[in-house]
């Protein structure tokens, strides 16, 4: 499988690295963390005029014709720096449902998300049903032309940026689930805001007969399930590339202190447990690199293939965070955790990877179902 970028990838990844190490260098987005928990519009605006939020969409949009490959690119560039941005939740999940829904008023916005005038969030999860769309309690119910939609959706990563959410609910009297777009500052919204371990902004969100009326649904009613299902594959795959740059940085800082900390008058990298240690921890970085890539090249193929490379990537991926990311600290020592030292920021937000969009137990099992049993579906 080829694994080689274009010539305009590379200049995407070039001018998108030196951009982000510019401006959102540790020392940058732990002024801005600490001093509030918020994002920062200019560097959306940067984003914007380097064609950054444009290049997987189509040119029809206002894009420059890319896909799941530049979402890849910018996802691997955003996760060396701990770029706090709604990328994944506005561009890959938003961008996702917005291309593929029915009406005008989705491409109206998808054309705002390239101009970096919409900023979404992904209103999905809720407190006991984690990433499953059958188990969702949220409801949109008919009322005349009118829907009212009832529910609470839990650990919304950048909703209080968000100028529209997308809200996934069962609709009474049909079948399946449904997806709605709807303005974040409807009446009958509550939001309960709060910063996450990783330097993000959440919510919970409440909604209590929240009026919507047709153009909010994005497909057909309760003919949701697919699209959502291909969504979460693409966000996921994205995190996976998220995941593959906070990798790369965890074993390069660990490798350049261990070539400088001196213990027993030996610097630690000259100790053999400790070299094997950092060779095992590069493996695991390079199994993720290429589990990543075929799942983000089978994006486009049949649910079945696409939904099993995805989790195999997932699962890799999130071993691989969880050890990298410990052998980091391991060898650190006490320093790793420091505040002020950015390795233990990479850390975390290894670890809240490890949980996002499903864990490893979930992947292994959804990839054993998909391939052991021919007529199993992604679930």
């Amino acid at each position: 499988m080829n694994f080689e970028f274009t010539e305009e990838q590379s200049m995407l990844r070039q001018a998108l690295s030196a951009y982000l190490n510019d401006t959102c260098a540790f020392e940058k987005r732990q002024a801005l963390v600490r001093s509030q928990p918020d994002w920062r519009p200019e560097i959306w605006r940067g984003l914007v005029d380097l064609g950054i939020l444009g290049a997987s969409f189509p040119e029809a949009l206002g894009g420059t014709g890319g896909g799941a490959i530049e979402n890849l690119i910018v996802m691997e560039e955003s996760g060396k720096v701990l770029s706090i941005e709604p990328y994944l939740e506005t561009v890959v999940i938003g961008g996702g449902f917005l291309q593929r829904a029915r009406g005008s008023r989705a491409e109206e916005l998808a054309r705002g998300i390239v101009a970096g005038e919409v900023v979404l969030a992904f209103a999905h999860t809720e407190p006991h049903s984690r990433q499953t769309p059958v188990q969702l309690q949220t409801t949109a119910s008919r009322s005349g032309s009118h829907y009212l939609l009832n529910g609470h959706k839990a650990v919304v990563i950048a909703a209080p940026w968000a100028t529209h959410l997308i809200v996934t609910a069962h609709t009474p009297g049909a079948p399946g689930v449904s997806a709605f777009v709807i303005d974040r500052r409807l009446p009958g919204i509550t939001t309960c805001d709060y910063p996450t371990v990783d330097g993000r902004v959440a919510s919970d969100i409440y909604f209590e007969n929240v009026r919507l009326d047709d153009t909010a649904l994005l497909t057909e009613e309760g003919a949701a399930l697919p699209l959502i299902e291909q969504v979460i594959d693409e966000a996921t795959a994205a995190v996976c590339a998220e995941a593959l740059g906070v990798m790369r940085e965890l074993h390069q800082r660990t490798l350049e202190y261990s070539r400088q900390r001196k213990q027993f008058g030996r610097r630690l990298g000259e100790f053999q447990v400790l070299q094997h240690r950092m060779v095992d921890m590069l493996m695991h970085l390079e199994q993720s690199i290429s589990a990543t890539y075929v799942a983000t090249l089978r994006l486009g193929q049949d649910p079945r293939e696409r939904a099993a490379a995805v989790s195999a990537a997932k699962a890799i991926v999130t071993k691989a965070c969880a050890f990298i990311g410990q052998g980091a600290i391991q060898i650190h020592g006490g320093i790793g955790l420091a505040e002020e030292f950015a390795l233990g920021h990479y850390f975390k937000r290894a670890t809240v990877i490890e949980g996002l969009f499903g864990s490893v137990d979930d992947h292994l099992r959804r990839y054993a179902q998909l391939s052991f049993n021919p007529r199993a579906l992604p679930a």
